[in-house]
């Protein structure tokens, strides 16, 4: 990313508390065209809660969020749809009966309603081609295996048309050759233009994927900055890498 780079996404101060617990504390962060960003730390440190908060999911409790200049704070999550933002769930329930291709319709039609259930379709049939899923087209979604239930969570959100995409532990559950192949599709939605923010475990996809990497722990952001950088800052190691991971990755093993 060059320096000139304009941002995309601004959180300004962003907060949310749920009754007594502060699950974001004054988040700032700037997001770039074209970027993809690794947002990682502890399980509960807010990653989700983030995304929920911006995409109009959960609102925040305080300060600013803007998306293309635009101040999108108090969106609904049908006008973030609109606008371009989408996103993948950590936990995938597609409609159970519904086929795979019209999961991905339905998406489309959400966000972009004057959109005809014909040309919706056929947009469904690109989306379900490009990530491997053509020939499970009329199954029902119920059917399909975790890895191809993560795929299709990935067409729906692509179905959506984004401008910013969120992708909610993709990897979860996967094993390595399905990983491999999540982390290509990802590389070539990056390759055409889309900017990603990654909530993602697996810190080898992380370093593979990421140009950027930003650390939730209890709510704040404890380090954002190159991946060379944020994996060898003392506080990240201490709330998330642990020593093993820093040794290991400063030994090269």
């Amino acid at each position: 990313m060059s320096e000139g780079s304009s941002e995309i996404l601004r959180l300004d101060a962003v907060s949310r508390r749920f009754s007594g617990l502060q699950a974001l504390r004054g988040v700032t962060l700037g997001i770039k065209q074209g970027e993809v960003l690794g947002l990682i730390g502890p399980n509960g440190a807010g990653k989700t809660t983030l995304v929920n908060t911006i995409c109009g999911v959960t609102p925040a409790s305080g300060g600013t969020i803007s998306f293309l200049g635009k101040d999108i704070t108090r969106i609904r999550t049908y006008q973030a749809a609109r606008l371009g933002l989408s996103r993948t769930f950590q936990i995938v329930q597609p409609f159970a009966e519904f086929s795979a291709l019209d999961n991905v319709a339905a998406a489309a039609l959400f966000s972009q309603p004057g959109e005809s259930l014909k040309s919706a379709r056929e947009e469904a049939r690109a989306h379900l081609a490009f990530v491997g899923l053509e020939t499970q087209a009329t199954q029902p979604a119920a059917t399909l295996t975790l890895a191809m239930r993560k795929r299709l969570e990935l067409a729906k959100a692509l179905a959506m048309k984004p401008k910013l995409l969120f992708l909610d532990e993709v990897n979860a559950g996967l094993n390595s050759a399905e990983v491999a192949r999540a982390t290509r599709l990802i590389h070539e939605l990056a390759a055409g233009g889309i900017t990603i923010v990654m909530i993602e475990h697996l810190m080898k996809v992380v370093l593979n994927v990421c140009t950027r990497i930003a650390v939730l722990h209890n709510g704040q952001l404890i380090a954002d900055g190159l991946p060379r950088d944020v994996i060898k800052n003392p506080a990240v190691v201490d709330a998330y890498l642990g020593q093993q991971y820093a040794q290991r990755n400063a030994t090269g093993g």
